[in-house]
């Protein structure tokens, strides 16, 4: 079974490695684990135990710069993914992220650099989540979601297919974009439904809803639901829906 495991790299009991696995210097596996082939664990990454990584996918990335770009090159602390996680095939994991407790991370998904994630959360395929992003716990993001850079969301949140966030309104032109440059806020409960797009700055209420197709120009107010095209306050969540109500469900 072809594989290259660096000598100072720390493995625990039980690892099934999958062919062309490469392990680099520093790296921490727990025990239990499952790996699959042409998986790459890149230097100092920490991976907890009982996780499964699918073919292909690469943990602790190093970010590309563009001369260009508004982020700049910088020193990152090591990609930490917790135990009892499932990681699918063709993800990438960047550097600088934390993942916790019992997280699915689907097929071609992709966490960026300094991307802390909490518990048990169910991240779809081919989700993209940006650098700067903070999550909470048990939530949902389902196929082809994209959350922008410096967004906060809460726990108990549900993002559904094809959701856009954005965090430019000057579109990458005017020096006083950098003023204004901020991603969205999903505070606790709150829903999005599919093909939604989120402007920048926006901020979900807790229990806050947004139908599907519409475009969020202004906060969406706590246990609302709001639809359109800018969107407006359309009525109160069903108290059936709401969280408080669910979370035993």
């Amino acid at each position: 079974m072809s594989k290259k495991i660096s000598k100072s790299a720390v493995i625990g009991k039980n690892i099934n490695f999958g062919y062309n696995v490469i392990v680099e210097d520093a790296v921490k596996i727990g025990s239990n684990c499952l790996i699959g082939h042409n998986v790459v664990i890149r230097k100092g990454s920490e991976i907890g135990d009982c996780v499964r990584i699918d073919d292909n996918t690469i943990i602790g990335k190093e970010p590309l710069f563009s001369p260009r770009s508004i982020f700049k090159a910088k020193k990152f602390v090591p990609a930490k993914i917790g135990n009892d996680c499932l990681i699918g095939a063709n993800v990438i994991i960047y550097v600088g992220s934390e993942i916790g407790e019992k997280n699915l991370i689907a097929d071609l998904s992709t966490i960026r650099e300094n991307v802390k994630i909490g518990d048990l959360n169910i991240i779809g395929r081919n989700v993209a989540i940006e650098n700067f992003v903070t999550i909470g716990s048990r939530c949902k993001f389902e196929t082809n979601v994209y959350i922008t850079a410096y967004s906060e969301i809460g726990d108990y949140c549900f993002v559904a297919p094809c959701v856009a966030t954005s965090n430019d309104n000057y579109m990458a032109r005017d020096q006083e974009r950098y003023k204004h440059f901020k991603g969205v806020t999903i505070k606790t409960g709150g829903r999005i439904g599919t093909n939604a797009t989120i402007l920048p700055g926006k901020i979900i209420e807790e229990d806050g809803m947004v139908a599907a197709g519409s475009v969020v120009t202004k906060n969406v107010p706590k246990e609302k639901i709001v639809l359109g095209n800018p969107t407006r306050v359309f009525r109160d969540v069903d108290e059936k829906q709401l969280l408080k109500n669910n979370l035993d469900k």
